[in-house]
C-alpha cells in the first residue's frame, strides 16, 4: 500500500529494503483523494523498532495513510535519541484540535506498576477520554489495552505468577468478525506480559465482546460493540526475533525468565525460530483498517466529533 511517512525517518529505509511500497511525501501530496489519517502513541522504549513493527503491519492495503507519531509529554523516554523525537513525534497539545480515522496505542514496560502510579497516566487518560470524540476506531495493544479497558470500563488486570511469553494458539470466537477474514480456524501470535484480565471480568461487561481466545495464553482480545475501541492483548506485529531478544535482556538482567514457550525449536534459545504468526499479524492490522477504519469512517474527519 501507499504509506505515507517522513521520508527520513529510519522506517522508511527498513520498509523500501523490504519491498515494501513507501510512498514520498512529494508523491502524496499530488494525489487527489482524502488519505486516512492514523495515529500512533508509541509507549515502548524501543521506539524505532516499535514504529517499523507497526508500520510494516499497516503497509498492505490499497489505502493512502498519514501516519503521525504520538509522544507523551509527562514523560521523557530514556532509550530514544531526542533528535528522533524532536523530529519524528508530536505531542498531545500540538493535536487535541484534530481528528482521525485510526489510532493504536501501544504496549509499555509498565505492567507491575498500578495503573495511577505510571508517570503519565493522567495524560494517557486525556488522550483516551478525546479519543471518544476525535478518533473513529483505536486499536489498544498489550499493556494499551488493559490500560484501555481500566479506563473506559474499570476493568483492572491482575499479576501472573510467571511472566507469560512465548507463541501461543487460539481459537476465535467470533468467526464472523471482519477482524478475523482470511484466518485459519486456529492462529499463533506472540505474547510478552506479566499480568492477565481474566475472562469473566471482560464478560461482566455487556458493551465487550470476546474476540479470541488461548488455552494457555488466555484472552486475545475484546472489543466494543460499537467497533470503536478494541483491545488485543498480544503482539501479532512482532519481529522474529523480539522474544528471544526480551529473553537475552531478561537474563541479563537476572530475572529468571523461562523460556519462551513454543518459540525455539526443541526449546533451544540458541536455534533460531521458526515464524508461524506472520500471516495472521499481517491479516489482523489489515482487516482493522479496512473493516473498522477505512469501510466506516466519514468522509469528513469533522463528523467524527459526533459519533458518540
Amino acid at each position: 500500500m501507499p504509506i505515507r511517512i517522513p521520508d527520513s525517518l529510519p522506517a522508511t529505509s527498513v520498509l523500501e529494503g523490504e519491498n515494501i511500497f513507501v510512498m514520498t511525501e512529494h508523491r502524496a501530496l499530488h494525489q487527489d483523494i482524502r488519505p486516512l489519517n492514523l495515529l500512533i502513541l508509541n509507549l515502548m522504549p524501543t521506539k524505532i523498532v516499535t514504529e517499523t513493527q507497526l508500520l510494516r503491519k499497516l503497509s498492505n492495503t490499497p489505502l493512502q495513510i498519514n501516519v503521525q507519531l504520538l509522544q507523551t509529554s509527562s514523560y521523557t523516554p530514556q532509550n530514544t535519541d531526542q533528535q528522533h523525537l524532536n523530529a519524528f513525534y508530536t505531542t498531545f497539545d500540538q493535536i487535541r484540535s484534530q481528528q482521525y480515522d485510526g489510532m493504536i496505542i501501544t504496549g509499555a514496560p509498565v505492567e507491575n506498576l498500578e495503573f495511577e502510579s505510571v508517570d503519565y497516566w493522567e495524560e494517557l487518560c486525556a488522550i483516551m477520554q478525546w479519543s471518544r470524540t476525535h478518533v473513529h476506531s483505536t486499536l489498544h495493544i498489550c499493556w494499551g489495552a488493559q490500560a484501555g479497558l481500566y479506563y473506559h470500563y474499570g476493568v483492572d488486570k491482575r499479576t501472573l505468577p510467571r511472566k507469560l511469553s512465548g507463541i501461543f494458539e487460539h481459537e476465535i470466537v467470533r468467526r464472523h468478525s471482519p477482524l478475523f477474514r482470511g484466518f485459519d480456524d486456529r492462529f499463533y501470535a506472540p505474547h510478552s506480559r506479566y499480568t492477565e484480565i481474566p475472562l469473566e471480568r471482560l464478560q461482566a461487561i455487556d458493551d465487550l465482546e470476546v474476540l479470541a481466545l488461548s488455552p494457555e495464553a488466555g484472552v486475545f482480545g475484546v472489543k466494543s460493540r460499537d467497533n470503536r475501541r478494541l483491545f488485543i492483548f498480544a503482539h501479532p506485529e512482532y519481529d522474529p526475533d523480539t522474544l528471544a531478544r526480551e529473553y537475552a535482556r531478561d537474563v541479563q538482567r537476572g530475572l529468571d525468565p523461562d523460556v519462551p514457550a513454543h518459540y525455539f525449536p526443541e526449546d533451544d534459545p540458541t536455534r533460531p525460530p521458526i515464524v508461524n504468526w506472520r500471516s495472521s499479524g499481517q491479516l489482523l492490522y489489515t482487516n482493522w483498517l479496512n473493516y473498522y477504519v477505512y469501510q466506516t469512517t466519514p468522509y469528513d474527519p469533522r463528523e467524527i466529533s459526533n459519533e458518540t
